[in-house]
């Protein structure tokens, strides 16, 4: 299998690939729409809420903090997550111009 060549494109569109990414699972829907609900940071009940395993709730904590959209802070012997809101209104720009582009009337392919 071929090597992913990031570097051939811009930097907003590995940005839009890296952002989509968090989308790309609805466990992670689910995880950031439990957070904004909460509007507080989240501990031990991500488990019941979305109803998968320790481990799978664990891992895609990690995939969100990697991309940046949560961050965890430790309290006592659990990781409590929220949503970094810098990173989430970046992105929403990001997004935002990207799906903002439309195909003008007179030049429609088909």
């Amino acid at each position: 299998m071929g090597l992913t060549k990031t570097e051939i494109f811009s930097e907003q569109q590995n940005q839009i690939a890296v952002f989509a990414k968090a989308f790309a699972h609805p466990a992670r829907v689910a995880i950031l729409q439990h957070l904004f609900k909460m509007d507080t940071c989240v501990c031990g009940d991500l488990v019941i809420e979305i109803g998968l395993a320790q481990p799978t709730i664990s891992q895609h904590l990690k995939e969100l903090k990697q991309l940046g959209l949560i961050k965890g802070n430790i309290e006592g012997t659990s990781v409590c997550y929220c949503i970094d809101q810098e990173n989430w209104n970046k992105m929403k720009k990001i997004l935002n111009e990207f799906f903002d582009l439309d195909i003008s009337a007179a030049g429609n392919c088909c």
